[in-house]
Order: C-alpha cells, then sequence, then structure tokens
C-alpha cells in the first residue's frame, strides 16, 4: 500500500481545486475553504487546535481559521495543505491523518453529488481503516442510544457499545468509519436490529 494519508490528501486537494472556495462540506456550517483553512491550522497551528473540541477555546480557533482561509488565495491555501505536515511530524504522517484525509475527502465529495458512490478502495485501504475503526470507535461510538456492533465482510467483526439492545451494522470499514465520525447518513451500510433502536441509532450523534 502506498502512504495512505499522502494518498487522500492529494485526491483531496486535487477536489478542491475543481469544486472551488465555496463548494458545500459535510462539516456543518462549512464550505471547502474553511475546510482547507482548518486542516492547514490543524498541522501548523497546535495552539488553535484546543477549540475544537474545548468551548473556551473556540473563539481564538475561529479566529486562526478566518485569517488562514482569507489571509491567501484559494490556489496558495489548497498548496500549503497539499504540501504535507511540517517535517517533525512527517514520521507520523499515516498514523495521524490518514482517516482525516479520507473522511475530509469524502465530506467533499458526498456533499456536492446528489448520486455519490463510495469508492472501490484497495483492500489494504480498507484493512487500515478497519484498524483504526477497532481502535477508535468505542470512543466515537460512546453516545450511541443502543448497542452497538459492527461487521466488516473480509476483516472481521466488533462490538462498540454493549447495551440491552443491538444494532449491528454491516458495511466496508471505509463507510463504518464514516459513520462514527457522524457521516452515517452519507455513508453505504446495512442496518439490523429492531426497528426502534435502528431508528434511534440514525438519529445519534457520533464522533469526539
Amino acid at each position: 500500500m502506498t502512504n495512505f494519508a499522502q494518498q487522500e490528501r492529494q485526491a483531496l486537494c486535487d477536489v478542491f481545486l475543481q469544486v472551488g472556495p465555496g463548494a458545500p462540506t459535510l462539516c456543518e456550517g462549512w464550505a471547502t475553504a474553511d475546510l482547507a483553512a482548518h486542516l492547514v491550522i490543524r498541522e501548523r497551528r497546535p495552539d488553535a487546535m484546543p477549540g475544537a473540541l474545548i468551548p473556551w477555546f473556540a473563539g481564538h480557533t475561529n479566529n486562526v481559521l478566518r485569517a488562514t482561509r482569507d489571509g491567501s488565495s484559494w490556489e496558495d491555501l489548497v498548496a500549503r495543505v497539499r504540501s504535507g505536515p511540517p517535517a517533525a511530524m512527517r514520521l507520523a504522517d499515516e498514523q495521524i491523518n490518514s482517516v482525516e484525509y479520507f473522511v475530509h475527502h469524502e465530506d467533499v465529495r458526498r456533499a456536492g453529488a446528489t448520486a455519490w458512490k463510495p469508492r472501490s478502495l484497495d483492500p489494504a485501504e480498507e484493512a487500515a481503516l478497519w484498524g483504526r475503526l477497532r481502535l477508535m470507535g468505542r470512543v466515537l461510538a460512546r453516545r450511541a442510544p443502543t448497542g452497538l456492533a459492527v461487521v466488516a465482510p473480509g476483516f472481521g467483526d466488533a462490538t462498540l457499545k454493549r447495551g440491552p439492545a443491538v444494532v449491528t451494522l454491516r458495511g466496508k470499514p471505509s463507510e463504518l468509519t464514516l459513520l462514527v465520525f457522524g457521516r452515517g447518513s452519507h455513508a453505504s451500510i446495512d442496518y439490523a436490529g429492531d426497528e426502534l433502536s435502528v431508528e434511534r441509532l440514525r438519529h445519534a450523534s457520533f464522533g469526539l
């Protein structure tokens, strides 16, 4: 497998240039320019990242994001994303960024298409996403209103949350990854369980 994080980074930047800075994304309230700025500050402005999770710091994060978004041309902003992380982070690029860039690539692909289709990823890339899902899934699914099990044919199965009513999700690791990162309405997944539990899970909050 080639470097999955770099592959997704370059593909996302290609899509950025195709759709422009004002295109929709699956990140609520963000156009493509906001998403590109987020990716730049995520790797180059660690002082601005706590606000993504802690409301107390959100003002600073939003100020840095706006300054990054508006401080250069669209082409230059995309070029900063494309250039990759600083040298000190590059050894950890695959571990830190493979899921991040896969999800955000799909955030742009699927938001702007009325008839999107899942991509056919290399089996090694699906396996990498499955490994990350098993590692992070329990945290990302902690707010699920039911028990939750996932099945990825050819890769395995896992329990992400225990509970008296269990919904089983079946799909590719890539599609299951999108669900646990809060993109379930734009993921190709089969649900199995009692009708009420499935409906509750469809409207549940996932992610950090």
